[in-house]
């Protein structure tokens, strides 16, 4: 694998998912770099291959979560940046992914307060012998490159002898960010110190932290000449237009917003992390009157209609349904092959009731800011005093880190098929499928929220 000469997505927190790597694919990036991955999450990952999105799948079976997500359309031009301390964890991670991604990165720049009290990231370039042995094991270990992202150290000898120690353990590449740890993106870009350094080693050097002088692809080539590099890596001018990388020139937002919507959808993607993407995108914008509706979204569903996708998220969605058999949940697919034994045994205990009357209802607070009135549970209440039923009694399950909600109200139990994060959503969700059961809540007011979820 050639890193040379090439126009890279960098890795960014929360937004280098799938979607918007395969979007920065589809503009013109040459390769793409995941979100950073703790070693030890991706140890205790299991590989699904998962035939409904035609994806491969890390689980966390502890919560049912995606760790990492790729598929065959990237495979040659993904780079999983890896977050370890440890030469051994860091060989196993390798082994287990060496066939599903193009090359590892190891990550040792990240001056986040998790990654350096971990001993991780910008921690390591304060440890050279440590930084050797995990390099030197996976360039012995592994069949797919290996590559390192650094920071700038203090002088230039420091960053020099550094990278030089990098060289010759055999990495195939070096990725500089022309920053200091304690800086920020408020500080300029050191693009001399990162050209001082390239022009002494052999390997290709990747520049990165150039986004304010990025606003066009021209400027990624300026960027690549100050530099003195071959290659350039792009993180948040990437994400604020990831079409940046179109030799043709960038496109309209509204336009790549819809692209990335609809992958984001196709792959299932998480509504917290699309919303971050789209939020990253908007910028400035999100004091118009659809950001100020996009803020206050609460489900992908949501989202996706305010740029007129709405049919297409619930056609995909209900198309997925009808594959699996499962419930999309609105944050990540619950696939029946992924649940574990306990969610499976307390589903099936729950819906065996002929009295139990079952919906897939997500909670939403975003939809209730204005008065505590008109929560779900509340309303619920007030209907009850009125017919005068019992108040409405909530038994909670928990199972991992998940919570389900069952409610009985004159002599009939309700519950939502979708699995809240805590048990306050877990109560409201319930109350909502009465609320919807009982006519007092409109259908086609909750569907069009996404507060319901369409069913077969």
């Amino acid at each position: 694998m050639d890193f040379t000469g090439k126009n890279i997505l960098a890795p960014m927190v929360k937004a280098g998912t799938l979607p918007l790597r395969l979007l920065a694919l589809r503009y013109g990036a040459d390769l793409v770099y995941c979100e950073e991955l703790i070693d030890w999450k991706l140890l205790r990952s299991v590989r699904r291959e998962n035939s409904m999105l035609g994806t491969v799948d890390f689980i966390d079976e502890s919560d049912g979560s995606v760790v990492f997500r790729t598929c065959s359309s990237e495979t040659s031009q993904v780079v999983l940046q890896l977050g370890t301390c440890n030469a051994e964890r860091a060989l196993l991670v390798a082994k287990k992914l060496e066939n599903d991604v193009a090359a590892i990165d190891i990550n040792m720049g990240c001056p986040k307060e998790f990654s350096i009290k971990g001993g991780m990231g910008a921690a390591l370039l304060s440890q050279p012998e440590k930084v050797r042995t995990i390099i030197t094991t996976l360039v012995n270990g592994c069949k797919i490159p290996i590559t390192a992202k650094i920071r700038l150290l203090r002088e230039h000898k420091e960053t020099l002898a550094f990278c030089k120690m990098l060289e010759e353990c055999g990495v195939s590449a070096i990725g500089i960010h022309g920053r200091l740890k304690e800086q920020r993106p408020r500080h300029a870009n050191n693009n001399g110190a990162i050209a001082a350094v390239a022009r002494e080693l052999k390997v290709p050097v990747i520049a990165n932290g150039g986004s304010m002088e990025i606003s066009c692809f021209e400027d990624i080539n300026k960027f690549r000449a100050a530099c003195g590099v071959s290659s350039v890596m792009l993180a948040r001018a990437a994400l604020w237009n990831v079409s940046i990388f179109r030799k043709e020139g960038i496109l309209p937002l509204d336009n790549v917003i819809i692209e990335y919507l609809k992958l984001a959808v196709k792959y299932d993607c998480t509504v917290g992390t699309s919303k971050y993407c789209v939020q990253s995108m908007l910028r400035e914008l999100q004091e118009s009157p659809r950001g100020k509706a996009f803020l206050a979204a609460q489900s992908l569903h949501a989202i996706c209609s305010l740029w007129d996708l709405g049919d297409f998220c619930s056609n995909i969605q209900e198309e997925r349904r009808k594959m699996s058999g499962a419930v999309s949940n609105g944050k990540a697919e619950t696939i029946e092959g992924e649940r574990t034994a306990k969610r499976r045994k307390h589903e099936q205990d729950d819906t065996s009731s002929t009295d139990m009357v079952t919906l897939p209802c997500v909670f939403q607070r975003g939809l209730y800011v204005k008065k505590d009135a008109d929560l779900p549970k509340t309303r619920l209440l007030m209907w009850s005093r009125q017919n005068s039923f019992d108040q409405p009694a909530y038994s909670t399950t928990q199972v991992e880190k998940l919570f389900r909600a069952v409610l009985e109200v004159n002599n009939v139990k309700y519950t939502s098929s979708y699995w809240e994060k805590n048990k306050r959503f877990a109560e409201q969700g319930a109350a909502l499928v009465a609320l919807v059961s009982l006519g007092l809540e409109s259908k086609e007011k909750a569907l069009k929220e996404g507060s319901l979820l369409s069913s077969d």
